[in-house]
């Protein structure tokens, strides 16, 4: 991330933080559908995302875009967004898109929710070739990954998760689907000061060691965890945890290549 977009997030995650309680699920949804609107024109992104452009000339084109498409904090965020200087155009996508996910958490009515719904699609598009396929083809046409979602989410997760899954499918800008549930379920835990651990194991943890490990992690790391388990019987035992770009693998399988690579040497 470049120096310019480090400075451009913040500017826009302290003006969302200022709009309190008005960035809502609407103000995500219309954050979301802007930032494809713009994804989407090729002119309107290169205008927006020109870092010597004037900043007023961009928040007003913005105006005259989304005058009448926007929640008014909608609004207010993307032309404070679009006026701020980005390292790319791409990272001005990507922070339209992070206000959009951080007001929808901010919406959420039970903490922790989203994030497992999140981790929980994941897993079943991960374990199902077809569905991944389906999902993330280039060739599919967005209504139709939108469609295939509601179809399977509808009715059966908040509908947080549900706006986020149709968003991230009509614009995944080259990321893979389960990265992508990934990234948003990092956001969303983020917003409220939490962090998201998956926890690799060759069986299922029992409740004692799991809590055991969320003790020691969040000692380590100095803020709330939320624990996501998945089971590899291919570590053979041991665990391998990951916490964003952390790596903690103790996990007999690693040892043994380690070891197999030092005997080689």
């Amino acid at each position: 991330m470049g120096s310019a977009t480090r400075e451009a997030l913040a500017s826009s995650r302290a003006a969302l933080a200022a709009h309190g309680s008005t960035a809502d699920l609407a103000t995500g949804e219309s954050l979301l559908n802007a930032g494809r609107v713009i994804g989407d024109s090729s002119q309107l992104l290169s205008a927006l995302g020109d870092p010597a452009a004037d900043a007023a000339a961009k928040s007003a084109l913005v105006r005259a875009v989304f005058a009448s498409g926007l929640t008014p904090t909608a609004l207010e965020l993307v032309q404070s967004a679009s006026a701020s200087r980005w390292s790319s155009h791409d990272d001005l996508l990507a922070g339209i898109e992070d206000l959009g996910l951080r007001s929808i958490a901010a919406s959420a009515p039970v903490a922790g929710t989203v994030e497992a719904e999140l981790f929980a699609f994941g897993n079943a598009v991960s374990s199902n070739a077809e569905l991944e396929l389906a999902l993330a083809s280039k060739l599919g046409a967005s209504s139709a990954k939108v469609g295939l979602v509601n179809s399977l989410l509808a009715g059966k997760v908040s509908e947080q998760t549900l706006t986020i899954v149709c968003h991230l499918v009509q614009q995944p800008r080259g990321r893979r689907i389960g990265e992508l549930l990934r990234y948003a379920a990092s956001v969303i835990a983020d917003q409220s000061d939490t962090s998201i651990a998956t926890i690799t194991s060759a069986a299922t943890l029992a409740p004692e060691q799991l809590e055991r490990l969320r003790t020691s992690l969040t000692a380590r790391y100095g803020r709330r965890l939320t624990i996501n388990q998945v089971v590899d019987p291919a570590l053979v035992g041991g665990v391998h945890v990951q916490i964003g770009d952390d790596v903690i693998d103790g996990s007999i399988a690693t040892r043994l290549k380690d070891l197999r690579l030092q005997l080689a040497g």
